[in-house]
């Protein structure tokens, strides 16, 4: 009889919001379960000035919290997912996933909030290599400056200093009910998201098999497979959040429809394609997307970004 689950997650407005959505939804079908919050605080968290690339990059924002699911001090380690690299300690497993909300990148504008009606050399905050990557494929014109911290910070900071816009993913937006910001959001012809973005993901300890009917409840099984697929195929490029590559998949009619993508820094090359397959076969079709853009030449570009 589980009585008590410790539920990890970072202290931002976002990441708690997401940890008291778990919450609950363990106790709306769980009662007689107590359930507490820790906060802890990542190294992403600590210092939100470096680029990402230069604080390691892979698992900034996951690891500390991994640690205290590994040293038994919470039970579920609650994550925005695409946050979590695609490989994770072999003691651990994604054992959940929240049905999915929204997957697109918008943009917000200081003063003109259409993307497409922004003047030549055009100036937008963004820390994504991805998101970099894409809109220099639209625009090669626009110029760009990093951009760290929580949404609240990056909204605070559009105006403090002034940038035509900064990019951000929607799932946030509508998540904190931030209804007096406008934007612009990107088709998935113009952008494609990163790895699972919009997906809440439960991980937890293998061991923890008493653990499943609170998994089961949380999770929606259609948004497992198409995460699945996508962080399979971003495991076998070997590639993390620091990287030009970007996936979504979705389902219908028990078939998954996968795109995948990696450009090149300067978004002068972007390889990218399309397979489908049935939905119980997600990670392969993972691979096998990512094996099709292997062929075309993906790890070299990737090379490229790292040296």
């Amino acid at each position: 009889m589980i009585r008590n689950i410790r539920i990890g997650s970072r202290g931002s407005k976002l990441s708690l919001w997401q940890a008291n959505l778990v919450k609950s939804e363990i106790e709306k079908h769980f009662p007689l379960i107590q359930v507490t919050l820790k906060t802890i605080q990542t190294e992403g968290d600590r210092d939100q000035i470096s680029p990402l690339t230069q604080i390691g990059g892979k698992g900034v924002f996951t690891k500390t919290i991994e640690k205290a699911l590994i040293d038994d001090t919470i039970d579920l380690a609650i994550h925005s997912l695409k946050d979590l690299p695609s490989e994770m300690t072999d003691s651990l497993q994604l054992g959940a996933v929240l049905k999915r909300g929204e997957v697109a990148d918008v943009f917000i504008g200081l003063e003109e909030s259409d993307f497409h009606k922004l003047p030549h050399g055009a100036t937008i905050a963004s820390d994504s290599i991805r998101r970099r990557a894409q809109i220099l494929a639209i625009r090669p014109d626009i110029k760009f400056t990093d951009l760290r911290g929580n949404i609240e910070t990056r909204l605070n900071k559009l105006h403090q200093f002034r940038y035509d816009g900064i990019i951000m993913a929607e799932a946030a937006i509508v998540r904190l009910n931030l209804k007096e910001v406008n934007y612009y959001r990107f088709t998935l012809d113009e952008m494609l998201p990163a790895v699972a973005q919009g997906a809440i993901g439960a991980q937890v300890r293998k061991q923890d098999q008493h653990l499943q009917p609170i998994l089961n409840i949380l999770n929606d099984p259609d948004s497992f497979r198409c995460v699945s697929a996508e962080r399979a195929f971003l495991r076998r490029l070997d590639s993390g959040c620091q990287f030009p590559v970007a996936a979504y998949g979705e389902i219908e009619d028990d078939k998954l429809k996968l795109q995948g993508l990696v450009a090149s820094m300067d978004g002068q090359t972007i390889l990218k394609d399309t397979i489908t397959g049935s939905a119980s076969e997600a990670e392969s079709i993972g691979k096998t997307l990512a094996e099709k853009l292997i062929d075309q030449g993906a790890l070299q570009l990737l090379q490229e970004v790292q040296n």
